[in-house]
């Protein structure tokens, strides 16, 4: 145990706290048991040790990570009953969809020790949605999506720009910052800008190892599916990549992966779950995930750029930064006229020569186009879209 603490006090000394995640403010930590989810990469343990490091007495919490080989031969309902003898806390752990049976000593860590509060994060949402029934009625759970454009420009460009909700977009409130060379950030961003790594020189090497890790291990251990599967995926994920944007043909697509079709719709919703692809439905139930799947995207533009390479669509770029970022804040659905819909409000996402046909009939519609600073009555620029979290 002692090893555990002197990995924690380092990870905390090396913490860095100059930008806060926006998740950070939605979290309730006075809650016993949190569990924040979210794809590979995008910042979960900086968030949780930044916590720490901001709010907490230092001896009364431990941070540990689920894949030390401390526990190899040790459980964590052991470690929590010597955490509370010893007057912790504060029991924070990351990875736990790497330990065994995690959601079921969690439970019991609630029921029995309820002067402790625990924090738990995964990197694979697959696994955390498959266990936290198990917490249903005990855990409160997060989502950790990756950057928007605005937090990219706090971050890499140390430029401050506030939060605007969809409403003040709508206005044109954005017009009223000062922000130099706006299209040339967001050509950045679009490259790489998603990930809180995107500063490394090895960006995309380390992008396509996470989309490898994500496909031929994650997605295979968690369905009880052969490995080979994972090379299946992986084309699969190619496919959509370089579409234009992806409308599912689930029996072609059968025939790629060499799986029944019926099977198909069950694994999309896995690439989904695990932060490789958004699914665009319609909104026959009225409810976010039970319509129909209408299109589908890569789950940010980054991706688009790590794996579609030459064969990228310029209009499948937009419209897939436009949903990346309004799914955080908003039900996005597809839109019988347009692209999407938000609301009661419709959006036609394109470039400068975008026209306003699309959107005549539409009750409230929008034309957001890419490559416009500014916005010209309901004509808005793309990227103040990524000012929404």
């Amino acid at each position: 145990m002692d090893a555990l603490v002197r990995i924690f006090k380092k990870l905390l000394d090396e913490a860095d706290t100059t930008f806060r995640r926006y998740l950070y403010y939605d979290i309730d930590w006075s809650d016993r048991i949190i569990g924040i989810k979210g794809p590979r990469g995008v910042g979960k343990t900086t968030m949780m040790l930044q916590y720490i490091k901001e709010h907490l007495d230092f001896d009364e919490v431990l941070y540990v990570n689920a894949d030390d080989i401390y526990f190899g031969d040790h459980r964590l309902i052991d470690l929590a009953e010597k955490l509370v003898q010893r007057g912790v806390r504060y029991f924070f752990i990351d990875e736990i969809h790497k330990y065994r049976d995690w959601s079921k000593e969690l439970k019991l860590i609630y029921d029995y020790y309820s002067e402790l509060n625990v924090v738990f994060s995964g990197s694979s949402v697959l696994d955390l949605d498959k266990g936290s029934s198990d917490l249903s009625r005990r855990a409160v759970m997060y989502h950790l999506y990756g950057l928007s454009f605005r937090e990219y420009l706090s971050i890499f460009k140390n430029v401050g720009v506030p939060v605007f909700a969809l409403e003040d977009i709508l206005s044109g409130t954005p017009e009223k910052i000062s922000l130099k060379t706006p299209l040339l950030h967001f050509e950045e961003y679009l490259k790489k800008g998603y990930y809180p790594f995107s500063g490394d020189g090895s960006f995309y090497g380390k992008l396509r190892q996470i989309v490898s890790q994500t496909l031929e291990n994650d997605i295979p251990v968690f369905a009880d599916m052969p490995s080979a599967m994972g090379r299946k995926f992986k084309k699969l994920l190619a496919v959509i990549a370089r579409s234009v944007p992806f409308k599912p043909n689930m029996s072609k697509l059968a025939e790629i992966t060499g799986a029944g079709r019926n099977q198909m719709q069950q694994y999309f919703q896995y690439m989904e779950d695990a932060g490789m692809i958004m699914q665009l439905r319609d909104d026959t139930e009225g409810i976010r995930g039970l319509g129909k799947v209408e299109k589908v995207y890569m789950d940010n533009p980054a991706l688009l750029y790590a794996l579609a390479e030459s064969e990228m669509n310029v209009g499948n770029l937009r419209e897939t930064f436009f949903l990346s970022q309004m799914r955080v804040r908003n039900t996005v659905v597809s839109s019988s006229l347009a692209d999407f819909t938000i609301g009661d409000r419709t959006f036609e996402v394109g470039g400068r020569s975008k026209g306003l046909k699309q959107i005549e009939k539409a009750k409230e519609g929008y034309v957001v186009k890419d490559g416009i600073e500014y916005s010209s009555g309901n004509i808005l620029p793309l990227w103040w879209f990524g000012l929404n979290y």
